[in-house]
């Protein structure tokens, strides 16, 4: 009997995004310190949260994918560590330049909303290095495993290729339509920080759009882990580095 999906691939991931649930509670936490009194329970919370969204996003998305013809070559293919470090390089590098052009683009919003960096100078680098592996791995395989996918699936139904695979059409417009998702999904933390206006929502789809574009190209070039580590890599650059350099000049 075929197997819907693979089992192991949905483990991993599905259980590596619960874990990194809980990684990120303490950068929330630094934001937020409200959050803070809701005690144990908030961790409970977001574990029983992080389980039941993450396994319904993996399940489907592993579904979807073969039917939209990506590949997951780190994850499941048969020479892990070659593909690994074949797409390493590459993917830092783009996450690092992801990382730097939000970084710049952020300084066109200064004046209607605080900066990137004022807004983490209180967060404590190694809660800013668990939030990274929320972002790289737990967002990545709910943005480009699921949604970006989900995405692709249905506009092939609209129009595919003549081989009955999607089109580069189709691919970019599921990249924008999931990445302005991505970059609404950030609301409800930056709501707690300041007041939703229209310039606010505009700085989220913007900023996070940078990367939402940038790591749903690799997802589809190269495979989910890139997409992973390209995050990862932005993730540092945003909430580490750059705080870093603005507390230097605070």
């Amino acid at each position: 009997m075929k197997k819907i999906i693979n089992w192991k691939t949905f483990a991993i991931l599905a259980g590596m995004c619960a874990v990194t649930s809980l990684l990120v509670i303490p950068y929330q936490v630094a934001l937020v310190p409200e959050l803070a009194d809701m005690g144990v329970f908030l961790y409970i919370n977001a574990l029983i949260q992080g389980i039941v969204i993450f396994s319904v996003a993996t399940f489907l998305g592993l579904l979807l994918v073969r039917k939209v013809g990506f590949n997951l070559p780190v994850i499941e293919g048969p020479d892990k560590w070659e593909s690994f470090m074949a797409v390493l390089r590459s993917s830092t590098i783009w996450g690092f330049m992801s990382g730097v052009l939000i970084v710049l683009a952020d300084l066109g919003f200064q004046g209607f909303s605080v900066s990137l960096a004022l807004e983490e100078t209180s967060v404590p680098v190694w809660a800013a290095l668990m939030a990274s592996f929320y972002g790289g791995i737990a967002e990545e395989v709910l943005m480009r495993l699921f949604v970006m996918t989900l995405f692709v699936w249905l506009i092939s139904f609209v129009k595919k290729t003549d081989e009955g695979a999607p089109t580069d059409w189709g691919m970019w417009t599921a990249i924008l339509l999931a990445s302005i998702l991505f970059g609404l999904g950030h609301l409800p933390l930056t709501g707690a920080l300041t007041e939703i206006t229209g310039i606010i929502v505009a700085r989220a789809v913007v900023l996070n759009g940078i990367g939402g574009v940038v790591f749903g190209w690799l997802y589809w070039k190269k495979g989910l882990a890139s997409a992973m580590i390209a995050h990862f890599t932005a993730d540092i650059v945003l909430h580490i580095v750059t705080p870093a350099i603005a507390r230097a000049f605070m």
